[in-house]
Formats: C-alpha cells, structure tokens, sequence
C-alpha cells in the first residue's frame, strides 16, 4: 500500500514538471501537439498538456548580427575586388521564423551574398569605392522583401570592407598623389595671381594718389604765382599813382633808395677787401640830402607851411642832388 502511493505521488510531480515550461526573456517558445504548431509561448511561465504537448523550436527574438563572409566580385569594368559584409536582423514573428524555412540564419547569409554579388556586379570600381551608402540602401531593400515571409525584419545591412587588387591600388594612390599636386599648383598659382592683382591695384592707387597731389601742388602753385601776380600788379598800380600824382620827385625818391641798398650791399660783401665806388662819395651824400628834400616837399602840402631847412651835418650843408655825369678813365685818376 505505501509503495503504490509513492508511485503515485512520483507520477503527479512528474506530470506537474512536465506541464510547466517556464520561457527566458528574448526567446519565444513554439508549442508543438502531436509534432503540430499551435502556438508562441511568450517569455514567462506556460503550463502545457503532458505527454500531448512539447516545446518544438527555442526562437531568439533579439537583434542578431550576421557576418558575411569575404567574397570576390567582379565589377561592372571587370575589376575584381574583395568585399566583407555584415547584416542586422530581428525575429518578428517566432512561428515563422521556426518553420517556413530552414537554417535560417544560412538563409540568410545566401541570400545576402548573393543580391551583394548583384549590387555590386552592376557598378563600376570607382563607384563601388565611393558609394558605400547606395550599396547599403539597395542591398537592404533587396534582401528585407526577400525575407519577410520568414517573419525577420532586416534593420541594416554595411559593407565592412572593399579590396582592390593591389595594381589597382598602386594607380589609385598615384592618381591621388598627382590630383593632389595639380590642386597643389592650381592653388599656388590662384594665390600668385590674387597677389599680383592687389600688387596692381596698390600701384594703381599709389599712381592716382600721387598724380591727385601733384595736381593739387600745381593748382596751389598756380595759385600762389596768381596772388603774387596780383600783388606785383597792385604794387606796380601804386607806384604808378605816385609818379603820376608826384612827377619826378617820386621816381627820384626810388632811384635814390634803390641806389643806397645797391650801395649797402658793397660793404656787406665777404669776399671783398678793396671797394671800389663807381661815384664820388659825396654824390651818396648828396643822394641822401635829396632824398630828405624830397619828403619835407611831399609833406609840406599837408601842413601848409613851408618845410625847416635841412640840418647841417658837422657844421657843413648837405648838397641837392645833381644829375649824374658819365666819368671818363682820366676823371677816375
């Protein structure tokens, strides 16, 4: 009696262990009756029919990488180049996933080589070097419609490298080098030419600013002779009104004292020892008593009274003066 209760007791913990099934988070099991799908066990605890039911696939619902293993592609110009690849994807729908194909993640990996050998077959070499983000686009339009009936979301696919051969590589490097010159040379002659234009303007507004100041320099010039000219004319117009009004008397009166600095002017000479008067010295004296005649006559209208007689110098009368007479070489002995 006691051995047949502890087999029962044995076979309820065995029937209760296998109806519980408890799922992991990130996975989805699939629940198989009879070997026939019938439903997604969601991460938690599931109790199932013993003996009827059992766990058919353990699903990962994670974002999983796959890399694509190196493979050689011959471009659209016949160059043949080594590309590695790796393709981002997520499991969205567990039943799927389990049991519309097979090998999934080998499914997957073929058809990504195989639309990478399309997509790039179709491009040339350059364009395969330099249009990554196009080869991504397209190889993930294509590769996610080819997928979605296996319940799998494709979220990205990136080429992870490219390799030229390496002829192909040693001409691409001397190519760069020589575009690299050539912006080399077009720069330093850009620079040589903006160097001479503003060398040009400099010297352009050097010239304009320095025929602007000698213009200004003539015109101020000009002016100046202008003026001086003027006051010549208004000085020569009075001297004339003088004549005019005195008569001999004012022409005397210049004569004299231009006669006086002509004079003056032997006796401040430094480099003379010996003068040498061409008259007399008494015609200076005289010259000098007529000059003094010559302003008490002028000043003798306005007072109306006749002018006092001229002082004696030391005791002797100074001599009016006379008209110069031409002296012969006997009169100088």
């Amino acid at each position: 009696m006691a051995l047949t209760l502890i087999l029962i007791v044995a076979v309820l913990v065995i029937f209760l262990l296998s109806s519980v099934r408890v799922v992991r988070q990130g996975y989805v099991y699939t629940i198989e009756r009879f070997g026939r799908f019938t439903k997604s066990a969601n991460p938690g605890l599931h109790i199932i029919t013993p003996f009827v039911d059992r766990v058919g696939q353990k699903v990962n619902m994670m974002e999983q990488v796959l890399d694509i293993p190196g493979q050689e592609i011959i471009t659209a110009d016949n160059a043949m180049v080594g590309v590695d690849a790796v393709v981002f994807f997520q499991v969205l729908d567990a039943g799927k996933a389990a049991y519309e194909v097979h090998n999934l993640y080998g499914a997957i990996m073929a058809i990504t080589t195989t639309n990478l050998r399309t997509v790039m077959g179709s491009m040339d070499l350059d364009e395969t070097l330099s249009k990554r983000d196009e080869i991504n686009a397209r190889l993930l339009g294509v590769v996610d419609h080819a997928t979605s009936p296996w319940g799998i979301k494709i979220t990205r696919v990136e080429i992870k490298d490219i390799r030229p051969p390496l002829d192909i590589s040693e001409a691409m490097a001397r190519q760069m080098k020589a575009e690299r010159l050539k912006r080399a040379e077009i720069l330093e002659a850009e620079g040589e030419r903006a160097s001479r234009i503003l060398r040009a303007e400099g010297e352009k507004q050097s010239a304009i600013l320095s025929a602007e100041g000698k213009k200004e320099a003539a015109f101020r010039d000009a002016e100046a002779r202008e003026r001086s000219a003027e006051a010549e004319a208004q000085a020569t117009r009075a001297v004339s009104d003088a004549i005019a009004q005195s008569g001999n008397q004012a022409i005397n009166y210049f004569i004299a004292q231009e006669y006086t600095k002509a004079v003056g002017k032997f006796a401040t000479s430094p480099n003379a020892k010996t003068i040498l008067f061409p008259v007399e010295a008494t015609q200076l004296i005289g010259s000098l008593g007529g000059i003094g005649e010559l302003v008490r006559e002028a000043i003798k209208p306005a007072e109306g009274a006749q002018p006092p007689a001229s002082p004696p110098s030391n005791g002797v009368p100074l001599p009016r003066p006379r008209t110069a007479v031409p002296r012969t070489g006997d009169d100088n002995r």
